[in-house]
């Protein structure tokens, strides 16, 4: 017998492919984005109602049908680096969290299943953890004072890893009244933040989720081209300066390789550190840098953000041998082992090897999203910002597996059907 989940801020179907591998069913879900749930209903046949603001009114949340599981994945702009970190100050999105806790309060589920970014779980969003751990416990969950942080790519492929850097928090709480949540409170996240079973994330290998068909539609432009073969012949000169020592660690920007480092007043202490250092490593290499500046006729119509390198590559020796990301700060260039995450704006990784990004099917790969996954025709850059939004389904899997059966006490009493879907589940999620 399957459990019964419903899915909030579904998107695409990061947490239905998780739980539907754990022997679950789908049974409601809610999404605004009228473009991701049209791609939901595609794959795995169940419309997303609109706006969970209109659908959880205390009028109408007992509507929502009956479930074992609520899973969402809540909207992480009012908690992320990239935004303005408002928390629930952001009225428009952070105040969903207790659009969620209307439906708890409703139906009273067995597990509630969350996901945010990390930075939810930072020392910004203090207060804003607290209020959610507070609230999930008055509601009658116990969950851990400790965020649970995890990566797909700490997970060896046999248990649904994927060579993607994509650290989120889980919050995961079994409904056990209000009294014990408060009394059970010191318990421990559900998984560690670290390799699972002895797994070497160095191991993973990039060149494994690369589709083999011609990819030219996503080769790199000219300009894009051009920037990396200058940046490409500036890592070449130094490691032959550097006698094949590796570059520094910091962002070498190329508009600060000047004699005297030029700190304006009220500079943030980081930012007059990385200007010293810029200006010693110039110093240091001086004859080198000038003639790498004159070959590229000072990189005067590269955008500013192209004019910085982010070297983390370790001790590769090109380039074009690595994984590069286009970001605001910079160019990040890291070795081809596992990708930065997917992001919902145009930053998609480059694969240096054959100067292409990746294409929407192999980034539902890292994902965790089976191939048989359509987007229907769609525009890629809607493909690219779902999946960037997405639930990894390989880490989603692997944490809440080991919820269900670490609460295996509790839950057998409250959903019986569930602990034995899970049980009855493989090791890795299989689509």
């Amino acid at each position: 017998m399957q459990f019964k989940f419903i899915d909030l801020f579904a998107g695409i179907g990061g947490f239905h492919g998780a739980l539907s591998a754990a022997g679950g069913e789908g049974i409601w879900s809610s999404e605004i984005d009228n473009k991701a749930a049209l791609i939901y209903e595609l794959n795995w046949g169940l419309k997303p109602a609109g706006d969970i603001v209109a659908l959880t009114d205390p009028s109408v949340s007992k509507s929502i049908p009956k479930h074992d599981v609520l899973a969402a994945g809540f909207p992480c702009q009012p908690f992320s680096k990239s935004g303005k970190q408002q928390g629930f100050r952001d009225t428009t999105r952070g105040t969903l969290f207790f659009n969620i806790c209307q439906i708890l309060e409703a139906r009273k589920p067995a597990v509630v299943f969350l996901e945010n970014v990390r930075n939810l779980a930072g020392p910004r969003q203090r207060d804003t953890w607290l209020t959610i751990i507070r609230e999930l416990r008055n509601l009658g969950y116990r969950v851990s004072d400790i965020p649970t942080v995890f990566s797909p790519h700490l997970l060896p492929p046999s248990l649904g890893g994927a060579p993607q850097v994509r650290e989120r928090v889980f919050i995961l709480g079994t409904y056990v009244g209000k009294k014990r949540a408060w009394a059970e409170s010191d318990v421990q996240p559900v998984v560690e933040h670290k390799p699972v079973a002895g797994f070497d994330p160095q191991k993973w290998d990039v060149r494994k989720i690369l589709s083999k068909k011609d990819n030219q539609k996503y080769r790199i432009s000219d300009a894009e081209e051009n920037w990396l073969l200058a940046w490409d012949d500036f890592v070449k000169v130094m490691l032959r300066e550097r006698k094949g020592a590796r570059l520094p660690g910091f962002p070498l920007w190329a508009d600060d390789f000047v004699a005297k480092p030029r700190i304006p007043k009220n500079t943030p202490e980081w930012k007059a550190d990385f200007l010293r250092k810029n200006s010693a490593f110039y110093l240091e290499h001086k004859q080198p840098i000038d003639k790498w500046l004159q070959r590229w006729d000072g990189l005067k119509d590269f955008p500013p953000s192209r004019r910085k390198l982010e070297w983390q590559a370790q001790d590769e020796k090109s380039i074009w041998d690595c994984v590069i990301h286009f970001r605001p700060s910079g160019i990040r260039v890291k070795r081809a082992t596992y990708l930065p995450a997917l992001v919902a704006i145009t930053q998609t990784s480059i694969y240096g090897p054959e100067r292409r990004r990746i294409t929407p099917d192999e980034a539902k790969l890292l994902q965790g999203f089976p191939k048989s996954f359509k987007f229907d025709g769609q525009k890629d850059s809607d493909s690219y910002k779902q999946l960037g939004n997405a639930v990894s389904i390989g880490a989603a899997y692997y944490v809440f597996r080991q919820h269900v059966l670490k609460d295996a006490v509790d839950i057998k009493k409250i959903a019986p059907e569930l602990l034995r879907a899970v049980k009855a589940s493989n090791t890795r999620p299989k689509l």
